[in-house]
């Protein structure tokens, strides 16, 4: 491709009809319109190759927590690249994987004090199973295998990430899957008959877990994957005491409990770790996305000591390794990353304004067609309906018209990003930069009540 067909926005269209394989993408749906390019950004802010300037309020995929346009990261990775391009981590060691496991164990609760570093998400939580099997197999419990998971939950595309995860849509085509997987009951609260009950709503999402382990054999199950905050069907969150619930049957049987933090971590929800927002010990973190706020690609599984312990007999090894896990460039930027973090108070600008924006996407729910609002910190769903008071759900040819016919197009005409997903009931996703303020807060409010406004009128009034 010439240097002129760089910055030709048709010339780049027509190539990447041709070429480009765009991911969990309907590439037949731009048959007659033209595929978003975007092409820079800045701040809270990207930029599409026409100039348009648009507000980033998903993180890009709840990955950009410091912002678009940081020099400094840049300037990080080729700090690092003039030094050391690349080198394993395969039975070696380099100063930036070094320093980053060594500043994540500060950070991790209790004594998460071992770093496994992978390429991303996916391959993080098919690094948590594996390590959980051969755990197991290590201290004489073989037949430990299982995991036990939530129904809708996402948990990755690689086959055993994707026998974990819970949405049957995305597992049906690559069946059969890895086999130990068995989904239970979600913390879905809205239109739960016990909703009402704290106790027995708790009851009800925390015993089916207990329940699985029991029904497939407590010697047989290995580990319990739950995210903080439950992505996939809008940011479903735990009810008070669900977490120190969970954590007593995982102990009472053996089984280990996985916090997938892929999005949760990095002060999506006001804390270094999810799992510090709702005051829970997990055995392991997954994380990948905020940590280097996707400047560079890089993820990973922190485990407790106790879980290490096997691999640190002469001769044993942990039989798992990827290529780019680790890789210097993107530890250098993650280090890069956690500064800004801590020298702009990003923490705390979550805690700080978090309640200012609930208080908006509230606020929201005086249009009809918003059901409910539920989420945490910076990271937010709302779930639409074609009748409020009732809660009536629009059947799957209206949520695909009201979702991906009007709604996605019209938020993006807009200037607005976030996530528009059907993956269960519909839901508009918000996880904007945890640089975010009232400017950009309040933008995001405006975009969205104009657009679900037009909404009701066209499908439900």
């Amino acid at each position: 491709m010439s240097d002129d067909a760089t910055f030709d926005a048709g010339r780049l269209d027509e190539l990447a009809r041709r070429h480009l394989w765009m991911h969990f993408s309907r590439l037949g749906a731009y048959a007659d319109r033209p595929i978003p390019i975007i092409s820079g950004g800045e701040g809270c802010y990207v930029t599409d190759v026409n100039g348009k300037q648009y507000l980033d309020a998903l993180s890009g995929l709840f990955t950009v927590q410091v912002g678009h346009g940081r020099r400094e990261l840049g300037q990080a990775a080729a700090r690092q690249a003039e030094q050391l391009e690349y080198f394993p981590i395969w039975t070696y060691a380099h100063p930036p994987a070094i320093g980053l496991a060594a500043r994540l164990a500060e950070l991790a609760p209790g004594d998460l004090n071992r770093v496994f570093f992978t390429s991303g998400g996916s391959e993080a939580v098919e690094s948590a199973w594996k390590l959980a099997r051969q755990y197991f197999r290590a201290i004489g419990q073989p037949g430990r295998y299982k995991v036990i998971a939530r129904e809708t939950a996402y948990h990755g595309t690689t086959l055993g990430a994707l026998a974990i995860t819970g949405v049957q849509s995305l597992r049906e085509p690559f069946e059969p899957l890895t086999p130990g997987a068995t989904h239970v009951t979600n913390t879905n609260r809205y239109r739960h008959p016990l909703a009402a009950d704290d106790a027995a709503f708790l009851d009800a999402v925390t015993a089916p877990i207990e329940d699985a382990i029991l029904r497939e054999g407590a010697d047989t199950v290995a580990a319990v994957f739950l995210e903080p905050v439950q992505n996939a069907g809008g940011c479903f969150v735990p009810p008070t005491g669900y977490f120190q619930r969970v954590r007593e049957i995982c102990d009472r049987h053996g089984v280990l409990l996985v916090s997938d933090e892929v999005i949760c971590a990095f002060g999506r929800l006001g804390d270094w770790f999810g799992s510090q927002t709702y005051n829970y010990q997990p055995d392991m973190i997954t994380m990948a996305k905020g940590l280097t706020s996707g400047y560079s690609p890089l993820g990973g599984v922190i485990c407790s000591d106790r879980l290490a312990e096997p691999f640190l007999e002469p001769g044993a090894s942990f039989l798992h390794g990827i290529t780019f896990g680790g890789h210097p460039v993107s530890c250098a930027v993650a280090l890069a990353n956690l500064d800004i973090f801590e020298r702009e108070h990003l923490l705390e600008n979550v805690r700080t304004n978090a309640p200012g924006f609930r208080e908006r996407i509230d606020g929201l729910l005086d249009i009809p067609i918003v059901g409910d609002v539920r989420g945490s910190g910076y990271f937010l769903g709302l779930e639409l309906v074609r009748d409020q008071a009732t809660a009536a759900r629009f059947d799957r040819p209206e949520a695909e018209e009201v979702l991906r016919g009007f709604l996605a197009p019209r938020l993006f005409d807009a200037g607005l990003i976030c996530r528009t997903d059907d993956r269960g009931d519909p839901v508009i996703q918000l996880s904007p930069p945890l640089i975010a303020g009232d400017a950009e807060l309040d933008i995001i409010e405006s975009i969205l009540r104009t657009a679900l406004t037009e909404a009701w009128e066209k499908f439900c009034a």
